[in-house]
């Protein structure tokens, strides 16, 4: 049996303003299965992203995000990470001086010193040969392992590092939050394709998307719809290709839903 992400009528404010984002939702992801999450822009999409792995900026006022039996919303952001949950960021954050592979060793060693507070952290070599045997994987270059992350890299080459970062760290559940935003074809079919190659029966993703591009490459098995903050649509991959031809304005109509 595979951890679950269950998220249970889910209420969620803006801690700053006290907006309501998020108006009860309900949602779960099992380890091994291909999510798809869509909605036109300002429908509380990211916001659900940013609150799974603890973002301060945003209050939950009611409801409960329960993963792999533990009460995620008791848990930190870096606790929630080691539990297993990953966010691909919609826009990644540059750090200038640390290297991609400095900062997945440093990720790995953190993770290992919570679970063994005596452990001395994976050594080089170890380290080195999972390293290269992801980038392999992947099929990247070695050299981007010593580029530092995100430092003047292309919109592709920050979503791949993203990618890398996810097979390294090995989560239960990844969330990749508007993955495709400022991708061009190529550089989406290169990302999809390392997310196609991650997946299985050891990984739950949910792809947080406005269009249904990105699904030609990784497809879903469940497609949702949110809309002012509630899931008002779900279904099959089928979902999303009606959406691609006909819009979201049906679903506005079927669910009586105000502009």
């Amino acid at each position: 049996m595979g951890a679950a992400l269950e998220i249970r009528n889910l209420h969620v404010n803006v801690a700053e303003t006290g907006e309501s984002i998020l108006r009860g939702v309900d949602l779960t992801i099992k380890q091994g299965e291909v999510h798809a999450l869509m909605g036109p822009n300002g429908s509380g999409k990211s916001t659900l992203a940013n609150v799974l792995l603890g973002n301060p900026a945003y209050e939950v006022t009611a409801g409960q995000i329960i993963f792999d039996g533990e009460d995620l919303l008791d848990m930190e952001p870096d606790d929630r990470s080691r539990a297993g949950l990953f966010l691909a960021f919609q826009y990644p954050v540059s750090i200038p001086g640390v290297t991609v592979a400095n900062f997945l060793r440093q990720a790995i060693n953190a993770r290992m010193k919570a679970e063994d507070p005596d452990s001395k952290g994976i050594t080089v070599p170890q380290f080195t040969r999972l390293l290269r045997g992801k980038m392999n994987e992947l099929e990247m270059d070695h050299s981007f392992a010593g580029r530092y992350l995100n430092e003047g890299f292309s919109g592709g080459e920050k979503k791949r590092a993203e990618i890398l970062q996810m097979a390294t760290l090995e989560p239960k559940i990844a969330i990749l939050d508007e993955t495709d935003s400022g991708l061009d074809i190529d550089a989406l079919r290169i990302v999809s394709e390392g997310v196609n190659r991650l997946k299985g029966p050891d990984l739950g993703v949910l792809v947080i998307t406005h269009y249904q591009r990105i699904l030609n490459y990784i497809q879903p098995e469940h497609v949702h719809v949110m809309f002012k903050g509630q899931i008002v649509e779900s279904g099959g991959p089928e979902l999303a290709l009606k959406l691609e031809e006909a819009g979201y304005e049906w679903v506005r109509e079927k669910h009586n839903i105000a502009e």
